[in-house]
């Protein structure tokens, strides 16, 4: 069986959706300890065989955060994350050269 173009399905899921949002710089919505997080996600990495996301939160329940800082976060942990259309710019306080990345990084954004 094969597809065209015009039926090309997209992968779906956390995985693909983190590494989309990560090249387009776009948040992402989605819950966590049981309330909506918007966040911008700036690196995917390996960690003791699970993947996590370390990404600046843009939005808890609504509100924005108190100060701006990057947070890691277990995609398993990540309830229905959901690509949005809301751009974002990386962050100074992501450092993609920190040894917690180092030979683990799947994915992180580029800085301009």
């Amino acid at each position: 069986m094969t597809q065209s173009s015009t039926e090309t399905a997209m992968p779906t899921g956390p995985v693909p959706t983190m590494f989309e949002a990560i090249v387009r710089q776009r948040a992402v919505t989605a819950t966590y300890n049981k309330g909506t997080v918007v966040m911008a996600p700036h690196i995917l990495y390996t960690r003791h065989g699970e993947i996590y996301v370390d990404a600046i939160t843009v939005e808890r329940d609504g509100k924005p955060p108190r100060e701006e800082k990057l947070g890691t976060f277990k995609l398993d942990g990540l309830g229905q994350p959901t690509l949005t259309e809301t751009p974002f710019r990386p962050s100074a306080l992501f450092e993609p050269e920190a040894e917690k990345y180092v030979d683990v990084t799947l994915m992180a954004v580029e800085r301009g």
